[in-house]
Protein backbone atom coordinates (compact mmCIF):
# COMPACT_ATOMS: atom_id res chain seq x y z
CA UNK A 1 0.00 0.00 0.00
CA UNK A 2 1.25 3.47 -0.84
CA UNK A 3 0.27 6.95 0.21
CA UNK A 4 -0.19 8.08 -3.40
CA UNK A 5 -3.12 7.09 -5.56
CA UNK A 6 -1.34 6.98 -8.92
CA UNK A 7 2.22 7.04 -10.31
CA UNK A 8 1.80 10.70 -11.28
CA UNK A 9 0.57 11.85 -7.84
CA UNK A 10 3.19 13.47 -5.69
CA UNK A 11 3.11 13.78 -1.91
CA UNK A 12 5.73 16.04 -0.33
CA UNK A 13 7.11 15.66 3.18
CA UNK A 14 4.94 18.43 4.60
CA UNK A 15 1.81 16.70 3.32
CA UNK A 16 2.93 13.44 4.90
CA UNK A 17 3.37 15.18 8.26
CA UNK A 18 -0.03 16.87 7.90
CA UNK A 19 -1.69 13.58 6.97
CA UNK A 20 -0.24 11.90 10.05
CA UNK A 21 -1.45 14.74 12.30
CA UNK A 22 -4.95 14.74 10.79
CA UNK A 23 -5.39 10.98 11.01
CA UNK A 24 -4.04 10.89 14.57
CA UNK A 25 -6.04 13.83 15.92
CA UNK A 26 -9.15 13.34 13.71
CA UNK A 27 -9.66 17.08 14.08
CA UNK A 28 -8.56 19.96 11.87
CA UNK A 29 -8.23 22.25 14.89
CA UNK A 30 -6.15 19.84 16.97
CA UNK A 31 -3.98 18.90 14.00
CA UNK A 32 -3.35 22.62 13.41
CA UNK A 33 -2.34 23.07 17.06
CA UNK A 34 -0.04 20.07 16.86
CA UNK A 35 1.74 21.49 13.80
CA UNK A 36 1.66 25.10 15.04
CA UNK A 37 -0.40 26.37 12.13
CA UNK A 38 -3.87 27.86 11.69
CA UNK A 39 -7.09 25.85 11.31
CA UNK A 40 -7.67 27.60 7.96
CA UNK A 41 -4.28 26.49 6.66
CA UNK A 42 -4.89 22.96 7.91
CA UNK A 43 -8.30 22.91 6.19
CA UNK A 44 -6.61 23.84 2.91
CA UNK A 45 -4.06 21.07 3.44
CA UNK A 46 -6.84 18.57 4.10
CA UNK A 47 -8.53 19.64 0.87
CA UNK A 48 -5.26 19.10 -1.00
CA UNK A 49 -4.82 15.68 0.56
CA UNK A 50 -8.35 14.76 -0.48
CA UNK A 51 -7.55 15.67 -4.06
CA UNK A 52 -4.24 13.79 -4.08
CA UNK A 53 -5.62 10.66 -2.44
CA UNK A 54 -9.05 10.88 -4.07
CA UNK A 55 -10.75 10.16 -0.76
CA UNK A 56 -12.56 12.36 1.83
CA UNK A 57 -10.25 10.97 4.58
CA UNK A 58 -12.23 12.61 7.43
CA UNK A 59 -15.98 13.08 7.40
CA UNK A 60 -18.23 14.74 9.94
CA UNK A 61 -20.32 12.58 12.30
CA UNK A 62 -22.28 14.88 14.57
CA UNK A 63 -19.81 17.14 16.37
CA UNK A 64 -16.80 14.93 15.59
CA UNK A 65 -14.92 13.83 12.50
CA UNK A 66 -14.36 10.16 11.74
CA UNK A 67 -11.89 8.53 9.34
CA UNK A 68 -12.97 6.79 6.17
CA UNK A 69 -11.91 3.17 5.61
CA UNK A 70 -9.14 4.45 3.33
CA UNK A 71 -7.90 6.78 6.09
CA UNK A 72 -7.84 3.91 8.57
CA UNK A 73 -5.71 1.92 6.12
CA UNK A 74 -3.30 4.83 5.71
CA UNK A 75 -2.93 5.78 9.39
CA UNK A 76 -0.12 3.41 10.35
CA UNK A 77 1.74 3.95 7.08
CA UNK A 78 1.55 7.73 7.48
CA UNK A 79 2.91 7.47 11.01
CA UNK A 80 5.76 5.24 9.79
CA UNK A 81 6.67 7.74 7.07
CA UNK A 82 6.82 10.58 9.60
CA UNK A 83 8.92 8.50 12.00
CA UNK A 84 11.32 7.83 9.16
CA UNK A 85 11.54 11.54 8.38
CA UNK A 86 12.16 12.33 12.05
CA UNK A 87 14.93 9.74 12.25
CA UNK A 88 16.47 11.03 9.02
CA UNK A 89 16.46 14.69 10.05
CA UNK A 90 17.28 14.32 13.77
CA UNK A 91 21.01 14.61 14.40
CA UNK A 92 22.52 12.16 16.82
CA UNK A 93 24.66 13.32 19.65
CA UNK A 94 24.55 14.16 23.31
CA UNK A 95 23.17 17.10 25.21
CA UNK A 96 24.62 19.10 28.07
CA UNK A 97 22.38 18.28 31.06
CA UNK A 98 23.38 21.53 32.76
CA UNK A 99 21.57 23.57 30.09
CA UNK A 100 18.65 21.16 29.58
CA UNK A 101 15.23 22.72 30.16
CA UNK A 102 12.55 20.05 29.97
CA UNK A 103 9.54 18.70 31.84
CA UNK A 104 9.27 14.94 31.43
CA UNK A 105 6.01 13.04 31.87
CA UNK A 106 6.30 9.50 33.21
CA UNK A 107 3.43 7.09 33.71
CA UNK A 108 3.89 4.49 36.42
CA UNK A 109 2.39 2.89 39.52
CA UNK A 110 2.37 4.59 42.91
CA UNK A 111 5.10 2.31 44.25
CA UNK A 112 7.45 2.76 41.30
CA UNK A 113 6.74 6.50 41.29
CA UNK A 114 7.60 6.74 44.99
CA UNK A 115 10.93 5.04 44.31
CA UNK A 116 11.65 6.83 41.05
CA UNK A 117 10.85 10.46 41.83
CA UNK A 118 13.37 11.03 44.66
CA UNK A 119 16.20 9.43 42.73
CA UNK A 120 15.53 11.22 39.45
CA UNK A 121 15.08 14.56 41.21
CA UNK A 122 18.35 14.05 43.09
CA UNK A 123 20.16 13.43 39.80
CA UNK A 124 18.43 16.45 38.26
CA UNK A 125 19.49 18.75 41.12
CA UNK A 126 23.10 17.69 40.71
CA UNK A 127 23.37 17.41 36.94
CA UNK A 128 20.30 18.86 35.20
CA UNK A 129 18.69 21.56 37.36
CA UNK A 130 16.36 22.62 34.54
CA UNK A 131 14.59 19.24 34.49
CA UNK A 132 11.17 18.75 36.08
CA UNK A 133 9.30 15.48 36.45
CA UNK A 134 5.55 14.93 36.07
CA UNK A 135 4.40 11.50 37.31
CA UNK A 136 1.00 10.27 36.14
CA UNK A 137 -1.00 7.36 37.50
CA UNK A 138 -1.32 4.29 35.30
CA UNK A 139 -4.01 4.42 32.65
CA UNK A 140 -5.97 1.52 31.21
CA UNK A 141 -4.09 1.78 27.90
CA UNK A 142 -0.50 2.99 28.10
CA UNK A 143 0.32 2.10 24.49
CA UNK A 144 -1.64 4.95 22.88
CA UNK A 145 -0.31 7.42 25.44
CA UNK A 146 3.26 6.54 24.47
CA UNK A 147 2.48 6.53 20.77
CA UNK A 148 0.60 9.84 20.83
CA UNK A 149 3.26 11.64 22.88
CA UNK A 150 1.08 12.23 25.95
CA UNK A 151 3.78 10.60 28.07
CA UNK A 152 7.54 10.44 27.54
CA UNK A 153 8.09 7.15 29.31
CA UNK A 154 6.13 4.30 30.82
CA UNK A 155 7.88 2.57 33.72
CA UNK A 156 6.68 -0.62 35.36
CA UNK A 157 5.57 -4.11 34.40
CA UNK A 158 5.17 -3.58 30.65
CA UNK A 159 2.23 -5.77 29.66
CA UNK A 160 1.59 -4.27 26.23
CA UNK A 161 3.90 -4.19 23.25
CA UNK A 162 2.87 -2.15 20.23
CA UNK A 163 4.96 -3.04 17.19
CA UNK A 164 6.90 0.21 17.28
CA UNK A 165 7.31 0.55 21.06
CA UNK A 166 10.85 0.29 22.43
CA UNK A 167 11.06 -1.64 25.70
CA UNK A 168 14.08 -2.02 27.96
CA UNK A 169 14.07 -4.32 30.98
CA UNK A 170 15.56 -2.70 34.06
CA UNK A 171 15.34 -5.13 36.98
CA UNK A 172 13.73 -8.43 37.90
CA UNK A 173 12.22 -8.76 41.37
CA UNK A 174 10.38 -11.33 43.45
CA UNK A 175 7.32 -10.92 45.64
CA UNK A 176 7.59 -11.12 49.43
CA UNK A 177 4.91 -11.09 52.12
CA UNK A 178 4.86 -7.76 53.94
CA UNK A 179 3.56 -7.72 57.51
CA UNK A 180 3.84 -5.44 60.52
CA UNK A 181 6.39 -6.14 63.23
CA UNK A 182 4.78 -8.51 65.70
CA UNK A 183 2.42 -10.10 63.16
CA UNK A 184 1.80 -13.78 64.01
CA UNK A 185 3.46 -14.85 60.74
CA UNK A 186 6.78 -13.44 61.95
CA UNK A 187 6.94 -16.22 64.55
CA UNK A 188 7.90 -19.71 63.48
CA UNK A 189 8.17 -21.15 59.99
CA UNK A 190 6.03 -19.60 57.30
CA UNK A 191 4.21 -22.41 55.50
CA UNK A 192 1.75 -22.17 52.61
CA UNK A 193 -1.05 -23.17 54.98
CA UNK A 194 -0.21 -20.44 57.49
CA UNK A 195 0.11 -17.87 54.71
CA UNK A 196 -3.28 -18.89 53.27
CA UNK A 197 -4.94 -18.69 56.69
CA UNK A 198 -3.91 -15.06 57.21
CA UNK A 199 -6.01 -12.12 56.04
CA UNK A 200 -4.70 -10.46 52.89
CA UNK A 201 -5.00 -7.19 50.99
CA UNK A 202 -4.87 -7.36 47.19
CA UNK A 203 -3.49 -4.70 44.88
CA UNK A 204 -5.27 -4.25 41.56
CA UNK A 205 -6.16 -1.21 39.47
CA UNK A 206 -9.16 -3.17 38.24
CA UNK A 207 -10.31 -4.27 41.69
CA UNK A 208 -9.39 -7.93 41.25
CA UNK A 209 -9.14 -10.08 44.38
CA UNK A 210 -7.01 -12.84 42.88
CA UNK A 211 -3.57 -13.15 41.34
CA UNK A 212 -0.53 -15.43 40.96
CA UNK A 213 -0.43 -16.17 44.71
CA UNK A 214 -3.94 -17.62 44.56
CA UNK A 215 -2.93 -19.81 41.61
CA UNK A 216 0.06 -21.18 43.52
CA UNK A 217 -2.04 -21.82 46.65
CA UNK A 218 -4.79 -23.52 44.63
CA UNK A 219 -2.27 -26.07 43.33
CA UNK A 220 -1.90 -27.17 46.96
CA UNK A 221 -5.64 -27.17 47.55
CA UNK A 222 -5.43 -23.93 49.55
CA UNK A 223 -7.19 -20.60 49.27
CA UNK A 224 -6.63 -17.27 50.98
CA UNK A 225 -9.10 -14.69 52.24
CA UNK A 226 -8.71 -11.22 50.74
CA UNK A 227 -10.56 -8.66 52.82
CA UNK A 228 -9.99 -5.68 50.53
CA UNK A 229 -8.60 -4.85 47.10
CA UNK A 230 -6.80 -1.52 46.75
CA UNK A 231 -5.59 0.23 43.58
CA UNK A 232 -2.02 0.87 44.77
CA UNK A 233 0.80 -0.75 46.72
CA UNK A 234 1.41 2.22 49.01
CA UNK A 235 -2.13 2.08 50.42
CA UNK A 236 -1.84 -1.70 50.84
CA UNK A 237 1.45 -1.31 52.71
CA UNK A 238 -0.02 1.33 54.99
CA UNK A 239 -2.92 -1.01 55.78
CA UNK A 240 -0.53 -3.88 56.53
CA UNK A 241 1.57 -1.64 58.77
CA UNK A 242 -1.52 -0.75 60.80
CA UNK A 243 -3.03 -4.20 61.29
CA UNK A 244 -2.78 -7.93 60.88
CA UNK A 245 -3.11 -8.16 57.12
CA UNK A 246 -0.58 -9.39 54.57
CA UNK A 247 0.40 -7.43 51.46
CA UNK A 248 2.72 -8.41 48.64
CA UNK A 249 5.87 -6.34 48.24
CA UNK A 250 8.34 -6.48 45.34
CA UNK A 251 11.85 -7.04 46.60
CA UNK A 252 15.27 -7.92 45.22
CA UNK A 253 16.19 -11.43 44.17
CA UNK A 254 18.49 -13.33 46.56
CA UNK A 255 22.06 -12.05 46.31
CA UNK A 256 21.05 -8.83 44.55
CA UNK A 257 21.38 -5.32 46.06
CA UNK A 258 18.23 -3.97 47.77
CA UNK A 259 15.69 -2.52 45.37
CA UNK A 260 14.42 1.04 45.86
CA UNK A 261 10.92 -0.39 45.39
CA UNK A 262 11.28 -1.76 48.90
CA UNK A 263 12.06 1.64 50.43
CA UNK A 264 8.41 2.37 51.24
CA UNK A 265 7.98 -0.97 53.00
CA UNK A 266 11.10 -0.39 55.03
CA UNK A 267 9.99 3.15 55.93
CA UNK A 268 6.69 1.75 57.23
CA UNK A 269 8.54 -0.81 59.33
CA UNK A 270 7.17 -3.82 57.47
CA UNK A 271 8.83 -7.19 57.80
CA UNK A 272 9.36 -8.91 54.46
CA UNK A 273 8.91 -12.67 54.62
CA UNK A 274 9.97 -15.15 51.95
CA UNK A 275 6.92 -16.77 50.36
CA UNK A 276 7.31 -20.58 50.36
CA UNK A 277 5.71 -20.93 46.92
CA UNK A 278 6.99 -20.66 43.34
CA UNK A 279 5.66 -17.29 42.16
CA UNK A 280 6.49 -15.72 38.79
CA UNK A 281 9.12 -12.96 38.96
CA UNK A 282 8.21 -9.33 38.38
CA UNK A 283 10.17 -7.55 35.65
CA UNK A 284 10.24 -3.76 35.75
CA UNK A 285 11.02 -2.07 32.46
CA UNK A 286 10.55 1.18 30.60
CA UNK A 287 8.80 1.79 27.29
CA UNK A 288 9.05 4.74 24.93
CA UNK A 289 8.26 5.70 21.36
CA UNK A 290 11.13 5.31 18.89
CA UNK A 291 10.92 8.99 17.94
CA UNK A 292 12.63 9.67 21.28
CA UNK A 293 15.41 7.09 20.92
CA UNK A 294 18.11 9.47 19.65
CA UNK A 295 16.83 12.59 21.43
CA UNK A 296 19.57 13.72 23.81
CA UNK A 297 17.15 14.95 26.48
CA UNK A 298 15.20 11.70 26.44
CA UNK A 299 18.44 9.74 26.61
CA UNK A 300 19.27 11.64 29.82
CA UNK A 301 15.86 10.69 31.26
CA UNK A 302 16.29 7.01 30.42
CA UNK A 303 19.78 7.03 31.89
CA UNK A 304 18.46 8.58 35.10
CA UNK A 305 15.74 5.93 35.38
CA UNK A 306 18.31 3.19 34.88
CA UNK A 307 20.55 4.58 37.62
CA UNK A 308 17.67 4.79 40.07
CA UNK A 309 15.95 1.45 39.46
CA UNK A 310 19.05 -0.66 38.84
CA UNK A 311 20.51 -0.68 42.35
CA UNK A 312 24.04 -1.54 41.22
CA UNK A 313 24.07 1.69 39.19
CA UNK A 314 22.75 4.04 41.84
CA UNK A 315 24.99 6.89 43.02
Amino acid sequence: MTLVSSPTSKLDANLAVALDALLTEQSVTRAAERLHTSPAAMSRTLARLRRVLQDPLLVRAGQAMVPTPRAVELRDEAAAVVRGLEALLTPSGGIDPAVLRRTFTVQTSDLVGAALAPGVLDLARRHAPGVALRVLAEEWEAGPAVREGRIDLEVGAIDHVDPETRVEELVTLRMAAGVRAGHPLTEGTLTPARLAAAEHVAVSRRGRFTGPLDTALAELGLGRRVGVALPGHLAAMALAAAGDVVCLVPTALPGEPPSPLGDAARALGLRLLDIPLPLPPLTIGMAWHPRHTTDGAHQWLRGAVRRVLRPARRD
